[in-house]
Formats: structure tokens, C-alpha cells, sequence
């Protein structure tokens, strides 16, 4: 129950301290959840800082050595661990803390079960799918460069990647990269370089190590932030046998902070040859073209129409004179089968004409009107009547025939 307080009535410190001991000691006990930052024995007391796992909280633990040594394995400095404890508030100090009545470490297989369902999880949101992944630019203006303090993966960055690109630059943001601050930390360094337009691609580098230290790369928080990125990220973490959920959502996983470096940087060496070669086709390309056109060339220019125009108008006059003469031969002798055949038939017409008759003594009587006689009965006596000789006519008129003689 709250108590009545005024200016005029205040409560002691010491009465407020032991309500709120009384409020706390009915919590009871708890099971709670957290990292050891601190640990430090002093007679038959381990004193202890459990760090929450993800948020920048610690609270103190006091653990009878009995209790600390009835552990298996025992605790040590940056080991989860999960403590039945209960609540106590130190009225004479002001202040707060845990009685530990028993310590559990988490192990590795409670982990791997954790990390499991949490990267069942993210696979379901799509954090891993491939489309959205961006690619990496060719050639970055500068680098973000996220990683431990003086640590070997720095160098093996730094010096590699300058050895493929001496003019490459970065921005290094050194951070802790195990450990209670480790996700904090590294969080913050990737807002940061994510808000500088001057970053083209981050690196997220750390060397090998235990499930354990690995630990925050996989924490939620900072695979979200990684995905939530708009500069493509690059996960560098342990070796090549190492897979945190960082891996999983970055942009590219690189096997090492070495091959970070290959992949983010190109080699200066093989661009230049990479440039001769493609110059080199080029010109390939471009010779065998000029060859090709020119050839072409050259066989338009060695065709008849192009290498002797006159030649081709005097074999053209040629053809038209030999046509011409072919022309006139077969209009001659068409002409002379024409005449022949006239001849022919004039002379079958001489030989069927009445006028050859008449040359040999003949002679047509005909009527007046030109009719042929052909009978003698058909006249009459007194008809007038021409007679036709070869050399003129002669009109005449019919008498009556003499009766023939006994």
C-alpha cells in the first residue's frame, strides 16, 4: 500500500528503503537469463554482473561459493547462463541485487536451438530471399569498414584490399565484436556508416572463434538493422566453417576478411589486363571487319562493269551489231523464201491462166456483160458476142449454124 506523504510529513529513508525491500521481496524467486560480465570470489561469495543479452542492462549477483561451485562446467567471464535467483534489496545500502541459488550454463545445443528458431523466423519475414539482395558496386568510392580494436581482420582487410587498389578509401569503425557490448556497438557503427552518402558498400569483419563469441552476429536487433540498410552490406565473420544469421541476411558472405577484401575490391592488376584483352579483341574485331570491306571491296572493283566501264559498252555494241546482222540475215532470207514462193506460185498461176490457152490459138467467147459461154446452145442467133484473143477482142454476132452435110 502507498503510503500518505506531505511536505509537512515526510517518511524517513530508512522507512521507504524497507517498503520497497518489502515490495521487492515479494516478487519471490525467478529464473533469469543473462551474460557474465564480471565475476569476482571474495571469501565464501562470488559476486557476479549478469548483463541482459540484448539491451544495455546488468544487474549484480551475489552467489554463495557453494552454489558457484555446484556449477558444471563452471561460469567464467562472457558465458550465458541462467540463474534461479531471488530478488533482494540491500536496505543499509540502497541498493539492488540477486541471491543466486543456482546457476545452469546455456549450452551450445539450447543455443543452436535458439539461433534455429530465430532463423526460421527471419526466412519467413523474406530477410534472406536472394532479390533482395543489392549487388555490390565495381569500383567503391570508400569502404565502411566495421571491426575490432587493433584486430588482425583490420589488417587483413586493410592491406589486401589495398594491395588489389591502392587508391581505395575507408572509414573504420572499431567496436567491439564479443562480448555484452558487441551488439550495441556494432549497431550503432552500421547507422552510422549507413547515413554517410559518402559509403558505398560496409564490411562487417571479425576473425574465427567460438559459437559463443560469435553470438552477436546473430542477435536479432542487428540482423534487422543489417536489413534495414539502403548501403549493401558485406558479412566477413570467422572462418569459412563460421555461418552466424548475419551471414544469411547481408548483401554477400564472405568466407574470411581476406576474401571480403577480393570481393569488395577489384584487383588493379587484372582490370588492366582484363582491358588489354578486351582491347586487343577489339582490334580483332575491327581488323577482320576493315579485312572483310575491303575484300568486298576490292570484288566490286575487280568485277568487269567496274574495272573497264568502255569494254562493257563496246561488248554491248557488239552484241547489238551481231544482232543487227542476225536481224537482216533472217529478214533476207525470209525475203528470198517469200520471193522463191511467189515465184512459184506465178508460175502455177501462168501455167493455170486462161491467157496461156489463148496463146496457143484459143479464144473466149463471152456476152457483152462479160460472161463466159461455155455452150453453144446457150446462144441465140443474132446474139452480140466478144471474142477474147490473146492480143485484143473482137465483137462479133451469132448466125445460125449451117445444117451439117449428108
Amino acid at each position: 500500500m502507498s503510503a500518505k506523504t506531505s511536505p509537512e510529513q515526510p517518511l524517513p529513508v530508512r522507512t521507504v528503503l524497507q517498503m520497497v525491500a518489502g515490495w521487492i521481496g515479494k516478487l519471490g524467486t525467478v529464473w533469469v537469463e543473462g551474460q557474465i560480465t564480471e565475476l569476482t570470489a571474495r571469501g565464501g561469495t562470488v559476486f557476479v554482473t549478469l548483463r541482459d543479452p540484448v539491451a544495455n542492462v546488468s544487474a549484480r549477483v551475489t552467489c554463495p561459493r557453494g552454489v558457484y561451485e555446484a556449477s558444471v562446467p563452471r561460469p567464467v567471464d562472457g558465458a550465458r547462463v541462467v540463474v534461479h535467483a531471488k530478488p533482494d534489496f540491500w536496505v543499509n545500502r540502497g541498493s539492488f541485487a540477486f541471491t543466486a541459488l543456482e546457476i545452469r550454463p546455456v549450452g551450445v545445443g539450447e543455443l543452436l536451438a535458439r539461433l534455429e528458431r530465430l532463423r526460421r523466423l527471419l526466412a519467413s519475414e523474406g530477410l534472406f530471399n536472394a532479390d533482395r539482395k543489392r549487388r555490390l558496386p565495381f569500383l567503391p568510392g570508400a569502404i565502411g569498414l566495421i571491426c575490432g580494436r587493433d584486430s588482425a581482420a583490420e589488417r587483413d582487410v586493410l592491406e589486401n584490399a589495398r594491395r588489389r587498389w591502392p587508391a581505395v578509401r575507408f572509414k573504420v569503425e572499431q567496436v567491439a565484436v564479443q562480448g555484452p557490448y558487441a551488439v550495441g556497438e556494432v549497431t550503432e557503427a552500421l547507422r552510422k556508416l549507413d547515413a554517410d552518402r559518402d559509403i558505398d558498400v560496409i564490411i562487417v569483419a571479425r576473425g574465427g572463434g567460438s559459437l559463443e563469441d560469435l553470438l552477436p552476429f546473430s542477435d536479432e536487433s542487428l540482423v534487422r538493422t543489417v536489413a534495414a540498410c539502403r548501403t549493401p552490406v558485406v558479412s566477413a565473420i570467422g572462418h569459412e566453417q563460421d555461418s552466424p544469421i548475419l551471414d544469411l541476411v547481408a548483401d554477400l558472405r564472405a568466407s574470411t576478411p581476406t576474401d571480403a577484401a577480393k570481393k569488395v575490391v577489384p584487383d588493379v592488376g587484372e582490370q588492366l589486363v582484363l582491358i588489354r584483352q578486351l582491347r586487343d579483341r577489339g582490334r580483332r574485331v575491327v581488323g577482320g571487319w576493315v579485312e572483310r570491306e575491303r575484300a568486298w571491296l576490292a570484288s566490286m572493283r575487280s568485277r568487269p562493269s567496274l574495272a573497264d566501264p568502255v569494254r562493257e559498252i563496246e561488248r554491248r555494241a557488239e552484241q547489238t551489231d551481231q544482232l543487227r546482222d542476225r536481224a537482216r540475215r533472217c529478214l533476207s532470207g525470209s525475203l528470198d523464201r517469200a520471193g522463191d514462193d511467189l515465184q512459184h506460185i506465178r508460175a502455177r498461176l501462168i501455167a493455170l491462166s486462161p491467157a496461156a490457152t489463148l496463146e496457143r490459138g484459143y479464144a473466149i467467147a463471152q456476152r457483152p456483160d462479160g460472161e463466159v459461154i461455155r455452150h453453144a446452145a446457150d446462144v441465140a442467133p443474132g446474139d452480140p458476142l466478144t471474142l477474147r484473143f490473146t492480143d485484143g477482142r473482137l465483137p462479133v454476132r451469132a448466125e445460125a449454124d449451117p445444117e451439117p452435110s449428108s
